[in-house]
């Protein structure tokens, strides 16, 4: 018989793992209602308050949004079907010159920031380059990279958030390499920890050769001067580091966004970037809606959502320490993560939290690691005060059970996160 080779071991444990949860009624789920209002889905005939949304702030429910996209479907139709190569819709550089003046350089649009690292990472690094990629960088960063081997370029995964070894494979892979690149995430995805933008900063100082990359689409809009992002929080631009960001969550419309820190690697990617070769264009409803969030942005009023979506993400934590559950690193952005410990009791609690009217997501192998099952939880500016209040004591009643029915406790739960109780 065939032994199975580690790709195909790996593939049948995700499958089982989906399908088990499907056969759930955990994830590939579909909503039935007619319309949304952000903060209520209907599955399976029943409304559930929806702690699963990462428009953070509400904007992809705002009226402008949808005028400007509606405005840009009358003029131009559904699409504007042509590659970026050829000729752009007028849209377009509205857009980017909008985006000019939030972020103060340069940056390109695509069709999404997946398809962003894949037109971007292959263009800035070159053949006499190394990369270093945070273990936990998002898949799309990783996806993108590893194309890379392909043209033999040293590629090198470094422990999550470790400074001290990333300064040392700085110093090590800048005796043998031109450019020592870095690759992570603003604000990690799974759990809401931050990267240390911070020490990045130093390290850019400290080393000519090292150059940042970065992936800020979950920091986007609920932070930053004009909602530019957590990394531009901590930080001004500097002349090694490449800003990428996503319009899909807090912003409110749909896309990517690529800001470079200076023209050459801005023209460079524009004519040689794959996306603008071989893709079709984003919508004109889409570029309508970006168009309106961006005059938002630009505007006072970004500074008030970010601070209404401040003081939930405060409350949200607060209530979490006082009843005791195992929040995984505490923090001001609006990924909660409450650790659950093993997969079954994972399970167990989202059947426990919708049939008490609440849905949230699972964080659950492979996307973490096995015994780290988590409640995922994103809060937004569509809910209240009282839903999150009511959706922690929900949880908090019914974790004991949860993992007594797992053969399990509230210690297993803080040795698996390594954290103190």
């Amino acid at each position: 018989m065939e032994q199975k080779t580690k790709h195909a071991q790996q593939m049948e444990i995700v499958n089982q793992v989906a399908s088990l949860a499907a056969q759930l009624g955990i994830v590939h789920n579909e909503t039935e209602d007619v319309s949304l209002d952000g903060k209520h889905i209907r599955i399976r005939g029943q409304d559930l308050l929806f702690f699963g949304s990462c428009g953070y702030l509400g904007l992809e429910y705002d009226k402008r949004l949808s005028e400007g996209a509606i405005d840009a479907i009358r003029k131009y139709g559904t699409q504007f079907s042509s590659s970026r190569a050829y000729v752009s819709s007028r849209f377009y550089k509205q857009a980017e010159d909008l985006m000019l003046d939030m972020f103060g350089k340069p940056a390109v649009l695509v069709q999404s920031l997946t398809l962003g690292h894949l037109t971007n990472i292959p263009v800035l690094v070159d053949d006499n380059d190394a990369v270093i990629l945070d273990s936990q960088a998002h898949d799309s960063i990783q996806n993108a990279v590893y194309g890379l081997r392909m043209r033999n370029i040293k590629v090198e995964l470094v422990r999550h958030n470790r400074m001290d070894v990333l300064e040392e494979r700085i110093r090590e892979l800048s005796k043998h390499y031109r450019k020592v690149w870095y690759m992570c995430d603003g604000v990690y995805s799974m759990q809401g920890d931050f990267a240390p933008v911070k020490d990045l900063r130093k390290l850019l100082e400290q080393y000519e050769q090292f150059n940042l990359y970065i992936d800020d689409i979950h920091g986007m809009s609920w932070s930053g001067p004009n909602g530019t992002g957590y990394v531009l929080s901590q930080t001004d631009f500097h002349e090694r580091l490449y800003l990428t960001t996503g319009l899909t969550k807090a912003y409110g419309a749909a896309g990517g966004l690529l800001v470079f820190p200076e023209k050459a690697s801005y023209q460079l990617v524009r004519n040689v970037g794959k996306s603008f070769i071989f893709s079709i264009q984003m919508p004109p409803m889409v570029l309508g809606a970006i168009i309106e969030s961006a005059k938002i942005h630009l505007s006072d009023e970004i500074y008030t959502m970010q601070n209404e979506l401040r003081k939930k993400v405060d409350y949200f934590n607060a209530k979490t320490k006082q009843l005791g559950l195992p929040l995984i690193n505490e923090s001001y952005s609006p990924i909660g993560f409450i650790g659950v410990g093993k997969p079954d009791t994972g399970y167990n609690m989202v059947n426990r939290l919708m049939k008490n009217g609440y849905y949230v997501n699972l964080s659950v192998f492979p996307s973490v690691s096995f015994n780290n099952t988590g409640l995922r939880i994103p809060i937004n500016n569509k809910l209240s005060i009282e839903d999150i209040d009511g959706l922690l004591n929900c949880i908090a009643v019914n974790l004991p059970i949860a993992l007594e029915e797992s053969s399990a406790t509230m210690t297993d739960v803080y040795r698996s996160f390594k954290l103190v109780a």
